[in-house]
Order: C-alpha cells, then structure tokens, then sequence
C-alpha cells in the first residue's frame, strides 16, 4: 500500500515544468535588424542590376505594341552572354521577333557635362539576325526573299508623308538621301557596303532592328545595325502603365519634373492604364 506525502506548509510550492511546446520569444537586437535591412537592399540591388530592370517608355515608334507612359521589367539574363559564374541560368541568342532592350548604337557617344559618355537605351522589335538579307517593299519587310507578316498591333497608314517612300522601300533610297535627318553620317556611308542586289545583308556580330509603328520609327533604317554588346535584355511584361505624351520625355529641369509629378500624383487613379496592368510583353 502506497503513503501519500503530506506537503509541509513551510515547503514552496512545487513549480509545474514549462511545456517543451511553449512558444518561446525571442527579441531581434538592433545589429540584426539593420542585418536584414541591408540583405534585403543587396538582394534588391542584385536583381535590379544583375536579372531586371525598369525601363520606361518615351516615344511611340512601338504602338500599339506598346505604349508611352508604359513601365516595363526586363529581363537581362536570357539574351545577355553566357557567364561561367551562373551555369545553371538558360541562355539564347536574340531571334526574329524578339523585343529586345538596347544601347542605341553611336560611332562617337555623347558626353555629359562630366565628361562622362551617355548612353541612350531603346526597345525595338529585331528584324534581322548575322546573314539575313532584307529589303522593304511597299512597307512589307522582306527576309532572305519571304515576305513577313506586319506586327500585330502596328498602326496602319502613316501620318509620316514626307518619309514615307524611304521608309517603304528601303534600301531602294540610299540612307544618305533620307530626307528627315534622322540618320547619321557614318551609317550613310557605311550602308552602301552592305547593299547586295538591293538587299541590306546583315553582317556578322550585328542586329537590324525595327519600330512596329514603322512610319515613326527612327530605327536601324537611320542609324544602322546594333551590335551583340549593346543589346541589354527583353521586356517580361507591363507593371504599370500612365497616360503619357511624348513632350513629358523630352522635357529637362526640376520644374517640370516636378510638376509632373505632381500631375501624376493627383491624376493616378483616372489616367493609370489598368487594363495594361501586368500585361505581357510580345
């Protein structure tokens, strides 16, 4: 038969062991806060630098592909060159139809006031890859002697009368006689050595590319081929897209940043495309 003990009223009552089950808080220090600040900024800035980008756009040679005022994110691993240092990531080479993120390309880059060059990117749809033979006929690209669909969002007619015969048969015009002043001298000399049975042949190492709003487009019609370097990425798609016109772009100084910003922020809600809205880049 078993005694039960009798506590003493001098004895401190017994303390019930903690649940190994209980939560148990733990307070973050001010050292590893500002740690996971700054992991999150690094990783921020890696994918900004490294994997996307935002890119803005200023002018409509893309309608209705895409239009002013849209913000994209570009991808700038896929078509950038292989890297030894990141194996596992999938890599092409730029292909027909492609829209593809550039460094407009120029013999002599401007500078700023620093001294520094200036590069200007763009986004145009690639036309030609090394070895194409291409010519437009009545506004119709031509590849290797196969006529190509337009764009499927291209704007039909041209408000653009006074380059319209260049732009349609090119390169039936010499880029030396384009008459809106859009092209560059060096391409005006260089153009004629690449016109084989007035087709323009694609050199090596070398993109042709193109607007899809192709009678306001300056393109490589005007300024030449892009070379592999400078092409940066590809749209992934539309994150937010704003009412634009084409002047806000064009515009430089605090003042009217600033009241842009200010139209932007009290007009957000009525002249944000919505319907643009995460919209996929093709």
């Amino acid at each position: 038969m078993t005694k039960s003990r009798t506590r003493s009223p001098k004895e401190p009552p017994l303390k019930r062991p903690e649940s190994a089950s209980e939560p148990v808080k733990v307070e973050e220090t001010p050292f590893e806060a500002v740690a996971s600040i700054c992991s999150v900024l690094v990783v921020g800035l890696f994918i900004l630098t490294f994997i996307a980008q935002n890119f803005v756009i200023p002018s409509g040679s893309m309608e209705n592909t895409l239009l002013v005022g849209d913000h994209l994110v570009v991808d700038r691993i896929t078509l950038a060159p292989p890297a030894k240092w990141m194996p596992l990531v999938h890599y092409r080479e730029p292909r027909h139809g492609d829209i593809v993120v550039f460094i407009k390309p120029s013999p002599e880059p401007q500078l700023d006031s620093d001294g520094k060059p200036q590069y200007f990117f763009l986004v145009k749809r690639l036309i030609g890859v090394p070895g194409d033979h291409i010519h437009l006929h009545n506004g119709i690209v031509i590849i290797n002697g196969v006529a190509q669909a337009p764009p499927p969002t291209s704007i039909a007619g041209s408000d653009n009368t006074i380059d319209s015969e260049y732009l349609d048969e090119f390169p039936s015009i010499p880029p030396a006689q384009a008459p809106s002043g859009g092209e560059t001298d060096s391409w005006a000399v260089e153009a004629p050595n690449y016109i084989v049975n007035g087709d323009l042949v694609v050199p090596p190492g070398m993109y042709f590319m193109m607007g899809d709003n192709r009678h306001d487009s300056l393109d490589s019609r005007y300024w030449g081929f892009v070379p592999r370097q400078n092409i940066v990425g590809r749209p992934l798609f539309n994150y937010w897209s704003f009412v634009t016109p084409d002047s806000v772009y064009e515009q430089t100084g605090i003042g009217p940043r600033l009241a842009w910003m200010g139209h932007v922020a009290l007009h957000f809600f009525t002249e944000t495309r919505w319907s643009r809205t995460f919209h996929l880049t093709r």
